[in-house]
């Protein structure tokens, strides 16, 4: 029975694979391989932190490798729109640096992302743009590379004869600069190229061809993709024997280099030789085989990308969790000192508690070794008994008294400390009620002064000439007299006595302040209204808006800050 179903079981296992395969074809030009990064998580992480060291430096041709080939990672485990985000932010340094070899091979890079993203147009755009700045850099490696970019793309959309002029002109260029493995690429493009054309003649040329060349390059991997081909041209003419040959030698080489996506095509490809030779138990064996070494890469490419994302997940969190710290940082540093004074207060009094507890364990040591030297002497000194024991009592009585006599000083002590702060207060209360009288003198004296200014103005009017000359000497005398008087002398060393903190406290802010500018903040700080402050500083509502437009940007204050409430927040 399982010899009826077994031609059945292996068709499935085919057609399975079959979407595999036709994977194979689409990446045979550009090949996206096997992850090549081991651990992504780890090198990750390492390119990140040299990306900060780099911009710290301000290298920024370093740091534009660095994003390059970040966005290369993120495009070998799959993540298109990360990889777009790194290679466009290298690009931008590219530019920035003119270095138009580095912005060409970024180019390509992009193109190949679009390309994946099934965007021709774009992908073309960027190729094209990669091959006229290597033109004009005269590069002819870089030349050949986007030579054979464009020649894949247009494989892919199955116009055949632009894809052979494409990979024919790379030809060129790559046997130009004698490069055998680039010439053994192109040459295995264009077998590609015929193979989808079904002229397998000429493909198996273009195969053998690729083949020499790889082995004339030294180079092992690129040759296991060539002996697949090979072993597909002849299964597809017939000749399964040869098929078989090249597939078990496509295999031998994947097991050596341990190459295990390219073991499953190979096993797959076996699979099929026995298929069409009708040995199913054989095609099954390979194609189970094949499966299991396919799910094998799969599960091990998803959980690097897991890691990979997860750890992207944790650096994101991590940089949210610096940004919320830095905003916590000015609170903290608070804390911190407050935490620091208690620590001084509490190693002070630890100190004192254990200087007590020393001396007390020296009198209790000094007491044993009396008591010691007594028992030892109590036969013969009974006499001594009472003496010394009235003495051990009178010790203990001066003790008493003199711990009575320090809780009566420190008594003393707090009755002095609280004395003198009801004193301080009484101080600030007094200074402050001057402070006010001093604002309210200021503020009569100028509003009499702005009437008389007022009236003086009137008379200056009159058509009274003799007087016009001692009028305007009198208002000159007036104006000057607003701000020169004794009263702001006694007013600011009023205040400075009563928020003698202030003005330090806001030299943090700005350094530089004129006098009419302290006595703007003096004004302010007192939460006077508008209409007094300008009475007292002897100006206008819009001049006095002026200077406070002119205060807000001399302290840095963000728009939408309040004046006063800033000024009433610092003490």
């Amino acid at each position: 029975m399982f010899k009826k179903l077994l031609p059945l079981i292996v068709c499935f296992h085919f057609f399975a694979l079959r979407s595999t395969a036709q994977d194979d074809k689409e990446l045979r030009t550009v090949r996206l391989e096997t992850n090549p990064y081991q651990d992504p998580t780890n090198e990750f992480i390492a390119l990140k932190e040299q990306l900060k060291l780099e911009l710290a430096k301000k290298n920024e041709g370093n740091a534009a490798l660095i994003l390059q080939k970040m966005g290369n990672m993120c495009y070998h485990l799959g993540h298109y729109a990360q990889s777009f985000e790194y290679h466009l932010q290298a690009e931008k340094l590219f530019d920035q640096m003119h270095d138009y070899k580095g912005l060409a091979a970024n180019a390509n890079d992009i193109g190949l992302l679009y390309y994946y993203n099934k965007d021709i147009p774009k992908a073309r755009k960027e190729y094209d743009k990669a091959l006229s700045i290597y033109n004009r850099l005269n590069d002819e490696h870089g030349k050949a590379i986007t030579y054979g970019l464009l020649g894949h793309l247009f494989e892919k959309q199955r116009q055949y004869d632009s894809a052979y002029y494409y990979q024919y002109t790379a030809l060129k260029s790559y046997q130009h600069i004698n490069d055998p493995k680039g010439v053994g690429k192109i040459y295995e493009n264009l077998g590609s190229i015929y193979e989808d054309l079904a002229r397998y003649d000429s493909a198996q040329i273009y195969f053998t061809n690729a083949l020499g060349n790889y082995e004339k390059a030294g180079v092992e991997m690129e040759k296991i993709e060539v002996l697949n081909n090979m072993g597909d041209i002849y299964r597809k003419t017939g000749h399964y024997r040869q098929a078989l040959d090249y597939s078990f030698k496509a295999l031998e080489l994947a097991d050596k280099l341990k190459e295990r996506y390219q073991i499953s095509a190979a096993y797959r490809d076996i699979g099929k030789s026995y298929n069409l030779m009708h040995q199913n138990d054989s095609a099954f064996y390979y194609l189970e085989l094949s499966r299991k070494h396919l799910l094998e890469v799969y599960s091990e490419e998803s959980n690097k990308q897991i890691a990979f994302l997860q750890i992207q997940f944790e650096i994101n969190k991590k940089n949210k969790e610096i940004e919320r710290l830095m905003l916590e940082r000015r609170i903290n540093i608070i804390i911190g000192i407050s935490v620091v004074i208690v620590i001084l207060l509490l190693i002070v009094l630890g100190s004192t508690i254990i200087s007590r507890q020393r001396l007390k364990i020296k009198n209790e040591k000094s007491l044993h070794e009396k008591e010691k030297q007594f028992y030892e002497s109590q036969d013969k000194l009974k006499e001594l008994e009472l003496k010394a024991r009235r003495l051990e009592e009178e010790q203990l009585k001066t003790e008493i008294k003199n711990r009575e006599l320090e809780k009566e000083k420190l008594f003393a002590d707090l009755k002095s400390h609280a004395l003198e702060e009801a004193n301080l207060k009484q101080q600030i209360e007094t200074k402050t009620k001057e402070l006010s009288t001093h604002t309210l003198h200021i503020i009569q004296k100028n509003h009499l002064l702005e009437d008389l200014k007022s009236r003086l103005d009137v008379m200056q009017k009159d058509d009274k000439r003799d007087n016009k000359k001692q009028i305007r000497e009198v208002i000159q005398q007036i104006n000057q007299n607003f701000n020169n008087d004794k009263y702001w002398e006694e007013f600011s060393n009023t205040f400075e006595q009563i928020h003698f903190s202030f003005f330090q406290n806001l030299k943090q802010h700005a350094n530089e302040l004129t006098s009419s500018e302290i006595r703007l903040i003096s004004l302010l700080k007192m939460n006077l209204n508008s209409n007094d402050t300008a009475t007292i500083l002897g100006i206008s509502q819009d001049s006095l808006r002026v200077a406070r437009y002119r205060l807000r940007k001399k302290l840095n204050l963000p728009q939408g800050e309040n004046l006063s409430t800033f000024l009433q927040g610092l003490s």
